[in-house]
């Protein structure tokens, strides 16, 4: 128990720390909220414009291996 105190000064900065960013993670939250509503008020897909954006986040390789799974699975299905 003596190998590590808590002492209430440290213990507040981490608290602080956190929810300060908490608070910028809503904030830009709600920045992230309103481009998609701009974008939808200017024509575009807010659907295709995540999933275009889930994209640009995976591997290469990895969109190409799911792109080729969900063709098999298509192709299976009839849905070609």
């Amino acid at each position: 128990m003596d190998s590590y105190q808590v002492t209430a000064d440290e213990l507040r900065q981490f608290v602080e720390r956190i929810e300060h960013l908490e608070q910028e993670k809503k904030d830009i939250s709600e920045q992230i909220k309103e481009v998609y509503a701009e974008s939808k008020g200017r024509g575009y897909d807010t659907k295709a414009l995540r999933a275009i954006i889930s994209l640009r986040k995976k591997d290469k390789d990895q969109v190409a291996e799911e792109e080729a799974v969900l063709e098999i699975y298509k192709q299976a299905l009839n849905m070609i």
